[in-house]
């Protein structure tokens, strides 16, 4: 089992807008590049990209650990992950 965690603290969505779905639920497939989230720094929002050398190249959710417009501190989980298939994440060039 893998975890996405934060890269910085901020506030966390896992939307893209209020009204809008969620970018991934339980039980959703995720691959490398796809978007999980969005964190807010300061009127800063940057996206939270699936994919490292520690994840699988495709897993699946298995839990969102936050609720969306939580507050996190770098290192927090955000997504518990679990592998489809056995290969390993290719670093983006």
């Amino acid at each position: 089992m893998a975890h996405i965690v934060a890269q910085l603290p901020g506030t966390f969505y896992i939307k893209p807008s209020p009204e809008a779905e969620p970018y991934k639920r339980p039980g959703d497939p995720v691959a490398i590049g796809d978007t999980i989230g969005m964190i807010e720094v300061m009127k800063t929002f940057s996206r939270v990209l699936y994919g490292g050398d520690a994840l699988p190249a495709r897993a699946r959710v298995r839990a969102i650990l936050l609720a969306d417009e939580s507050d996190v501190a770098a290192g927090d989980g955000l997504l518990e992950l679990e592998a489809v298939g056995d290969e390993t994440a290719k670093p983006h060039p």
